[in-house]
């Protein structure tokens, strides 16, 4: 299969936000259409779209009730992307997350003492970085990997414990971003600002969060002391 062209996909807000909504679970056609804001008809030309650039996958099965299969999506790439954009550099590149590399990795940045370097040591110097970039790519694709694990393992775990999507959707976004407004995540989750709230509110009883002027975060200081405490009763 040819490199999808990723740069295309994620151009558009619809197409990435149906991403993020998948990152959580895989969806159903009518559920990915309830949780934005466009049309069903756009929402199936966005999930074609990127079901033929190989992004996404479809499956039929059978629901919990009596009735037609519904058709379900995932996503069919584990890779990470990376470019710059100067006067000087185009470049990007797509990198696969299977088979990390482990261990440490020494990066060394310097550029020539002065700018009267012949080009021959000048050439010299940019092939010793693109060789220094290839270490930071493996490490970024170690990186991306033990992130990707975690997640997964969080997902099942919150899933199998809890069982609320939303809330989980609300923890998946937290740790990716970092912080979210009340705002937002309204606006990604399709939820009313209150609603968004409480199912932070509930989800604060399982993960210690800030929720002030309207802004959520994950309360690092408390989730690290309560994780210490827990390993001084174990």
């Amino acid at each position: 299969m040819t490199e999808p062209d990723i740069f295309y996909i994620l151009g558009n807000k619809v197409r990435r936000d149906l991403l993020s909504h998948l990152t959580c679970t895989e969806c159903y056609f009518s559920f990915l259409s309830s949780k934005v804001s466009v049309s069903s008809t756009a929402v199936a030309k966005h999930l074609k779209i990127m079901e033929r650039q190989g992004i996404l996958k479809s499956h039929e099965k059978e629901g919990p009730f009596i009735g037609p299969a519904r058709k379900y999506y995932d996503i069919a790439i584990s890779r990470t992307y990376v470019a710059t954009v100067t006067p000087n550099v185009f470049w990007y590149h797509g990198l696969d997350l299977k088979d990390p590399n482990e261990g440490t990795f020494n990066i060394e940045v310097s550029l020539p003492e002065t700018k009267d370097s012949d080009l021959t040591e000048l050439v010299t110097q940019f092939l010793r970085l693109n060789r220094e970039l290839n270490k930071v790519l493996q490490a970024l694709g170690s990186v991306e990997h033990g992130r990707d694990v975690l997640m997964s393992r969080i997902k099942e775990r919150y899933l199998r414990e809890i069982g609320d999507m939303t809330q989980l959707a609300i923890l998946h976004y937290l740790l990716i971003e970092g912080t979210a407004t009340v705002d937002e995540l309204s606006d990604r989750l399709n939820l009313k600002e209150r609603e968004v709230v409480a199912k932070a509110e509930e989800l604060g009883r399982f993960i210690p969060l800030r929720i002030k002027d309207g802004v959520i975060e994950i309360d690092s200081e408390r989730l690290q002391s309560e994780g210490e405490g827990d390993g001084r009763e174990d």
